[in-house]
C-alpha cells in the first residue's frame, strides 16, 4: 500500500509539471506579452483579473505539485524502510533457521554481505522507484501536450524520448555483469577484514599484520577495479542522457522561432514547450538513476533471494511439546553420521541412565564433539534413534528439547553485554538463580571483584574475561535455565583442575544428567562412568579403573596424565 500511494503522489507530480508547462504558457502570452508592450488598462496591457487568475493558476499548481511531492517522499521512505526491515527479518529468520553445517560452509564475511551490503544496494531501486513509474505518465502526458501546441513540438518528444530510453536499456544490460562481479568483491572484502579482525591474536602473535594489509590490498585492489568498469560504463552514459534533454530545448527554440515568425504558434507556446523539456530532464535523470541502479540492485536482490529461499529444516512433525523437569535419560540407538565419505559414528549405541554423569573420552576426530552436537540437536543423525528421557527425538518438538537441554563449548562465546545479561539471556530471573548458577560454576568471587560486578560489560566475544572466566560465566548460563540434560564439550579445559573438582562435585546439586567430554585424567575420575570412543563406536563403558584394562583406552589416559 505505501508504494502504491508514493506512485500516486509521484503522478499528482507529474501531472502538476505538464500543468505548470501550459500555466506558463497562458501567462506569458496574456500577462508578460501585453504587460511588455504597454497596451491595456493603466498603461501595464493586463486586466486585474487576468493577473488574479494568472496567480491563483500558478498558486494551485504548485500546491498539487507540493502535494505530490510530499505525498511521494514521506509514503515512499516509509515504503523503503518496511521492505528492507522485511528482507533483514526474513535473512536473519534464514540464517537462525538453518542447520550448523550451513554456517560451517559459509564464510562469515560473505552472510555479513548478504545481510548488510547486499541489503543496501537492492534497496537501491526503491526511492527512485515511484518517480521512475510516475515518469511514464508524465512522457504520455508531455508528449500529448505537446503535440497540441503542434505537430512539430510532439516530434521531438517522439523523438528524443525514446532515445532516452534506448539509452538506458543499453546502460542497464552492459552494466549487469559488471555490477555482479562489484557485488562478489564487495563480499570478498568484507571476508577478509572479517578474518583478519576476528583473528587479531593470531595475526599478531605470528606478526602477520603486513600480510593481512597486503591480502586486504589485494582484494581492495580487485574491489577498485571492478567499480572502475562500471564507473566508465557511467562515464559514458549518464552525460548522453544529461544532454539529450537540453538538446530538446535547442530543437525547441529553433522550431519555435520558425512557427513565431509565421505566426503557427505564440511566445507562450514555445516557452510553455521549452519549460516542459526542462523538467523532463530531473525525472528522465531519476529513471536513469533508477535503470543505473537496478543491475545492481537485481544481483543484490538475487543473492538475497537465495537466502531467504533457502529450505528451512522442518521441525519434526512430534506433538511432544513438553517434558518433565529434573533429569532425563539420553539414549543412542544405532546412531550414524559422516562427513562426506568419513564416518564419523558407526551404529553408535549408549544409554545413560537419569541424574548419571558420564565421560566421553576417545582420540582426536573419534566423534566426541559430534555426539554432542546429536545430543543437542545442532545436527541430524544420519541414521538411528536419539531419545530423551523416553521421547524420540523425531517426535520431540525442539523447542520442547532445547528447553531441558544445557551445552557448554571448549570456545566459550560471550556477547559484548554485561555478565548479567550473558547469563540470563533475555529471561526474567530473581538475583538468587543467577547466583546459584554461579556459585556452581565458581564463578561468582571473581564477578564480584570486576568494576561492575554482575553489571559489568565484557569486550566482544568476551575477550576482557580470561579463558576460564568465560567457560564458568558460559557453565553460570547453561545452569541457570536447571537443564535435564548438561552437555560439556570440554568446557572446563581452561579452568584449573582444582576449580574444575569443585565445579563438577558442586553440578550434583543441581539435580541434572551430564555428558561431558574429557581430556583430562581428574575429569575423567569425577565421572560416574566413562565412555570410550574408537572407531565411531563406544568400545567399552564401566568405571575409570575397569576401563585400564584396554590397551586403547589406557594408553590414551596415560597421555592425557602426561599432558598435565
Amino acid at each position: 500500500m505505501p508504494h502504491a500511494i508514493a506512485i500516486l503522489g509521484a503522478v499528482m507530480f507529474a501531472v502538476a509539471m505538464v500543468a505548470l508547462s501550459r500555466a506558463l504558457g497562458w501567462v506569458t502570452d496574456n500577462l508578460l506579452t501585453p504587460g511588455l508592450g504597454g497596451d491595456g488598462v493603466e498603461g501595464t496591457g493586463v486586466e486585474d483579473r487576468t493577473l488574479i487568475t494568472g496567480f491563483l493558476v500558478i498558486l494551485a499548481i504548485a500546491a498539487l505539485r507540493g502535494g505530490g511531492a510530499i505525498i511521494r517522499r514521506y509514503y515512499l521512505s516509509m515504503a523503503e524502510s518496511k521492505t528492507k526491515g522485511t528482507w533483514r527479518s526474513q535473512i536473519y529468520d534464514q540464517y537462525l533457521a538453518q542447520p550448523l553445517s550451513f554456517h560451517r560452509s559459509r564464510p562469515t564475511g560473505e552472510l555479513i554481505a548478504h545481510a548488510d551490503n547486499d541489503l543496501v544496494v537492492a534497496g537501491m531501486v526503491l526511492r527512485p522507484l515511484a518517480f521512475a513509474v510516475a515518469t511514464v505518465v508524465l512522457a504520455i502526458l508531455a508528449i500529448i501536450s505537446l503535440s497540441l501546441v503542434h505537430w512539430a513540438f510532439g516530434l521531438v518528444a517522439v523523438v528524443i524520448l525514446p532515445i532516452l530510453f534506448v539509452l538506458n536499456q543499453g546502460y542497464s544490460t552492459r552494466v549487469a555483469g559488471p555490477a555482479a562481479d562489484v557485488q562478489a568483491a564487495v563480499a570478498a572484502v568484507t571476508g577478509v577484514a572479517h578474518e583478519s579482525f576476528d583473528g587479531v591474536m593470531v595475526v599478531k602473535t605470528l606478526g602477520r599484520s603486513d600480510d593481512e594489509v597486503e591480502r586486504m590490498r589485494a582484494v581492495s585492489e580487485d574491489l577498485k577495479e571492478k567499480r572502475l568498469v562500471v564507473g566508465r560504463l557511467r562515464a559514458v552514459f549518464e552525460p548522453l542522457l544529461e544532454v539529450l534533454p537540453n538538446l530538446g530545448i535547442i530543437v525547441l527554440l529553433l522550431i519555435g522561432a520558425n512557427l513565431i515568425a509565421s505566426d503557427s504558434a505564440s511566445v507562450g507556446d514555445v516557452v510553455g514547450a521549452m519549460s516542459l523539456f526542462s523538467v523532463l530532464g530531473l525525472p528522465i535523470r531519476v529513471v536513469g538513476f533508477f535503470l543505473q541502479s537496478m543491475p545492481s540492485s537485481v544481483v543484490a536482490l538475487e543473492r538475497i533471494d537465495k537466502v531467504i529461499d533457502l529450505t528451512k529444516p522442518v521441525d519434526h512433525a512430534g506433538t511432544v511439546t513438553d517434558l518433565p523437569e529434573g533429569p532425563l535419560g539420553l539414549r543412542f540407538n544405532s546412531v550414524g553420521f559422516a562427513h562426506g565419505d568419513n564416518v564419523v559414528l558407526d551404529s553408535f549405541d549408549l544409554d545413560i541412565s537419569p541424574g548419571e554423569t558420564v565421560a566421553l573420552v576417545g582420540a582426536t576426530g573419534s566423534g566426541k564433539t559430534t555426539l554432542l552436537e546429536i545430543a543437542a540437536g545442532l545436527v541430524d543423525a544420519a541414521s538411528g534413534t536419539v531419545m530423551l528421557g523416553d521421547v524420540s527425538y523425531k517426535n520431540l518438538q525442539p523447542r520442547a528439547r532445547a528447553n531441558r537441554l544445557g551445552m557448554v563449548f571448549q570456545e566459550s562465546f560471550l556477547f559484548a553485554q554485561s555478565i548479567r545479561e550473558n547469563i540470563t539471556m533475555g529471561d526474567t530471573a530473581v538475583p538468587d538463580a543467577i547466583e546459584q548458577a554461579t556459585r556452581a560454576s565458581r564463578a561468582h568471587e571473581f564477578i564480584l571483584e570486576t568494576d561492575d560486578g554482575y553489571d559489568t560489560v565484557v569486550g566482544e566475544r568476551g575477550v576482557t574475561l580470561s579463558g576460564g572466566q568465560r567457560q564458568r560465566v558460559a557453565l553460570a548460563r547453561a545452569l541457570f535455565r536447571a537443564p535435564s540434560l548438561l552437555l560439556l564439550d570440554d568446557a572446563t579445559s581452561a579452568v584449573d583442575p582444582t576449580i574444575e573438582a569443585e565445579i563438577l562435585q558442586g553440578l550434583n546439586g543441581h539435580d541434572t544428567t551430564v555428558l561431558m567430554v574429557a581430556h583430562r585424567l581428574s575429569t575423567i575420575m569425577l565421572a560416574d562412568r566413562v565412555a570410550f570412543l574408537e572407531d565411531g563406536k563406544i568400545a567399552a563403558t564401566g568405571t575409570h579403573e575397569e576401563l585400564l584394562q584396554f590397551d586403547g583406552y589406557k594408553t590414551l589416559v596415560q597421555a592425557y596424565e602426561v599432558r598435565a
